[in-house]
């Protein structure tokens, strides 16, 4: 036995490795993007600490998920340059600077794109809503006289 070594190595997970995968999982379902999180109610909110302080910029609560990610992203970049890890790298443009580096400014710049891109994504998904129900109702149904109108005398029905 003399340089043998016996070990016995177990490739099958541990309960601790087992917990924190599961715990992933889950952050992975309800957390699509960095820096974001679902209240019970169902909106999406950003925030993010400061460098080296234990207090933290709030960015604001959206109705998408999306809009509360580039809220985040805004002030990462601001915040930490463009080395920060950012949920959506391609979108975020270095010309586009930032001046007064206050938590003050951050937020408000921050908030503005998120809010824009909250009303964008809430009127695509109103727009494409009405859109389908609008083929569907126009397949069922013809156009629905006005009631109020008087008719015209063209439209008489004596000939």
């Amino acid at each position: 036995m003399d340089g043998e070594v016996c070990s016995a190595v177990d490739s099958s997970p541990t309960a601790t490795e087992k917990r924190k995968q599961r715990h992933q999982n889950q952050l992975q379902k309800e957390r699509p993007y960095r820096g974001i999180r679902m209240r019970k109610w169902g909106k999406w909110v950003a925030e993010i600490r400061e460098p080296n302080k234990r207090s933290r910029i709030w960015l604001g609560s959206y109705t998408t998920p999306l809009a509360a990610a580039r809220a985040y992203d805004t002030a990462v970049f601001y915040l930490r340059g463009p080395t920060a890890r950012l949920n959506f790298p391609e979108l975020m443009f270095e010309e586009d600077q930032l001046h007064d580096m206050s938590a003050a400014s951050i937020r408000k710049r921050a908030t503005e794109v998120g809010a824009r891109v909250d009303a964008i994504e809430i009127s695509l998904h109103a727009s494409s809503s009405n859109s389908n129900s609008n083929s569907n109702s126009s397949t069922h149904t013809s156009e629905k006289p006005d009631l109020n109108e008087y008719p015209s005398p063209e439209s008489s029905d004596h000939d």
